[in-house]
């Protein structure tokens, strides 16, 4: 068995003396790893980091073994992360959702290509942080989690939509909220595509939102796995830049 593909390293992990196993993320083959064998060495250390883009090449004698990557380097994005704390926690927060929540070999190509821009934005530009909002929407549509922001699930109406039922994630409109306002989860202008100047103070409020479906849909149905450390870190990184 064999293909061929160019993809984002999500992780590498050692395995034995000098090989490392790495999990890929292509179009078409999707979440899939491999054992890249000298990827421990030094020479293979700079190629080899999380967020690079790469051409590889998996072979194995069945499907279902784990298999080998060979590697070729196509772009590293460690200089745009570098000495930016806020695009690195960023990266480390795709690369760690994309491992924790999907499915080994089962494609995503459209959020593959939303992860592509999201990853190539980071540390460029300065507006990346909404990219991420609406890159965690994506994830959990990709998921089979997908949030119904268009219409107020009690009134029908399409106006004045400002909360996310917690239950449902459906939009809330400010009237069809009432008293129950207060446990419902926050939908900022932005999370709907009506980017103001405020939006990207906006963002904390729409990862709170997104953060509720990811910790409790989709690590629910992995079995209350863990969402990611490097998730909140950047939750917090954000909260930080976007105080007044």
């Amino acid at each position: 068995m064999e293909w061929r593909a160019e993809g984002v390293l999500l992780s590498v992990r050692r395995h034995g003396e000098h090989a490392a196993i790495i999990e890929m993320f292509t179009a078409e083959q999707g979440l899939h790893a491999g054992v890249v064998r000298g990827g421990a060495g030094r020479k293979m250390a700079p190629v080899l980091q999380p967020g690079a883009q790469l051409d590889v090449r998996w072979r194995a004698r069945l499907q279902d073994h784990l298999g080998a990557f060979t590697v070729e380097p196509v772009r590293s994005r460690a200089a745009q992360v570098m000495g930016d704390r806020e695009a690195l926690a960023g990266l480390n927060a795709v690369c760690g959702l994309l491992c924790f929540a999907l499915a080994e070999r089962d494609p995503h190509p459209d959020l593959y290509a939303q992860t592509l821009d999201l990853l190539d934005r980071l540390g460029d530009d300065p507006a990346w942080p909404l990219a991420y909002m609406f890159w965690e929407v994506a994830l959990l549509d990709a998921l089979g989690f997908g949030l119904d922001l268009s219409v107020c699930a009690v009134t029908g109406q399409t106006q004045d939509l400002k909360y996310v039922s917690p239950k449902s994630g459906r939009a809330v409109s400010a009237e069809g909220a009432g008293e129950w306002a207060d446990r419902l989860l926050p939908l900022p202008p932005s999370m709907r595509g009506l980017i103001g100047r405020e939006a990207l103070q906006e963002v904390p409020d729409g990862l709170r939102t997104t953060g509720h479906f990811i910790e409790t849909w989709v690590a629910g149905s992995l079995g209350q796995k863990p969402v990611p450390a490097a998730r909140q870190r950047l939750v917090e990184a954000l909260a930080r830049s976007t105080q007044p």
